[in-house]
């Protein structure tokens, strides 16, 4: 594993921030002040809104390491997506809620 680059991450949560701030008023009144929303999936990607607090758990950022090596953060949907299966996400976002 390598260093965990999380001034990156947080410059493109940023990133993500400003473009969630252009979108629709439908889309602004569904992600609640302190969380953001990512898309996972392999195929078909479900939207799933986490809050940011998640960004400095080492657990969220292996997996946003992962999707940044695979895919990179510049997708036609217009946020972060996360290539996983949704069993997988769920579970992991489960254990960082708990703990």
């Amino acid at each position: 594993m390598g260093l965990v680059r999380l001034p990156s991450l947080i410059a493109n949560a940023r990133c993500f921030s400003k473009v969630n701030s252009l979108r629709s008023r439908k889309y602004q009144s569904d992600v609640p002040k302190g969380h953001l929303a990512v898309y996972v999936g392999e195929i078909q990607k479900r939207r799933f809104v986490v809050p940011i607090s998640y960004l400095d758990q080492p657990l969220f950022q292996d997996l946003l390491r992962h999707a940044e090596e695979e895919l990179g953060f510049d997708h036609p949907m217009g946020g972060l997506t996360i290539c996983c299966h949704e069993d997988a996400f769920v579970e992991l976002t489960a254990r960082l809620h708990a703990s």
